[in-house]
């Protein structure tokens, strides 16, 4: 007679490790990429060989070579260095913007869902009228009148940013507040933060996950068209989207060098949208058959 082998259930580490390991090499080539420009960005005081500031050339435009690998800028700094320094700026002030918008988008779209009734519908107009607003406009017009300075500039974008998370949590939160356990929990009288927190959060969790990667990308594109309009991060602050603008001159000779930071944006964007692809097939089941 055989004894029968207890089940034992995985544990979430070996339930993530076999999830990246059935990911689509996409996936896993996103996630490195992801991975590197954090380790620069929390790195880049020791990973960049000059200081971000420093001037560290009387000859501003300095080409490629041994002592600057990327040359320096209109100023005479190294723009190897200011372009890692840049990456914690960028991403360092994007996460946290994104940050703002989804507690307040996020928190208050599943609280409307749960609540309903007149606080769903006062709530639901007040953002369907600050969507009828271009982000970028809007941003613009408030830095424009309370100044570009950094907090302001993450307090705008990420006030202004939580009116779309607001609407994909709501809408996703209002098919779960419908089902029946959490009509049983209501039923139990469970408390509406446990509903919240316990029954309806945990089942729109990857939608939320993939929509911040979405959000995130979103705002270091806001980001960096803001400090390449002059709104920004401002001088002598080191932004993807400033040197792209105080080095543009450089392309009219040939030089490929202002490009760079346009590409490291667009790398960031990409690498988190395969990995942000990953995350929806997975939670949808559709990648289990690939």
């Amino acid at each position: 007679m055989t004894q029968a082998v207890p089940h034992t259930r995985p544990t979430r580490t070996a339930r993530i490790r076999r999830g990246l390991n059935a990911a689509p090499w996409p996936a896993k080539l996103g996630l490195l990429v992801v991975i590197l420009y954090a380790l620069v960005a929390i790195f880049a005081p020791v990973l960049a060989p000059f200081p971000e500031t420093e001037v560290v050339s009387p000859q501003p435009f300095m080409p490629w070579g041994s002592d600057f690998l990327l040359g320096t800028d209109q100023l005479g700094r190294d723009l190897f260095s200011r372009l890692i320094y840049g990456a914690r700026n960028t991403i360092g002030i994007s996460l946290l913007a994104t940050a703002i918008s989804f507690a307040l988008g996020a928190g208050l779209g599943i609280l409307s869902a749960a609540l309903g009734g007149a606080f769903d519908m006062a709530l639901s107009r007040l953002v369907d009228a600050l969507m009828a607003i271009p982000q970028l406009i809007a941003v613009l017009i408030l830095l424009s009148i309370f100044g570009s300075s950094t907090m302001n500039l993450i307090v705008f974008v990420g006030l202004l940013g939580a009116s779309p998370v607001f609407r994909l949590a709501r809408s996703v939160a209002m098919n779960v507040a419908v089902l029946e356990f959490v009509e049983d929990a209501r039923l139990r009288g469970e408390r509406l933060w446990w509903i919240l927190t316990r029954e309806i959060l945990p089942n729109i969790l990857p939608t939320l996950i993939a929509e911040f990667g979405m959000r995130f990308c979103f705002v270091v594109l806001t980001i960096s068209a803001l400090s390449f309009l002059g709104l920004g991060l401002q001088p002598p602050t080191a932004d993807w989207g400033s040197m792209v603008r105080e080095n543009a001159t450089l392309i009219s000779y040939g030089d490929i060098t202002p490009l760079l930071p346009a590409a490291a944006i667009a790398g960031l964007a990409i690498a988190v949208n395969f990995v942000v692809d990953w995350v929806l097939d997975s939670a949808s089941g559709l990648g289990k058959g690939a």
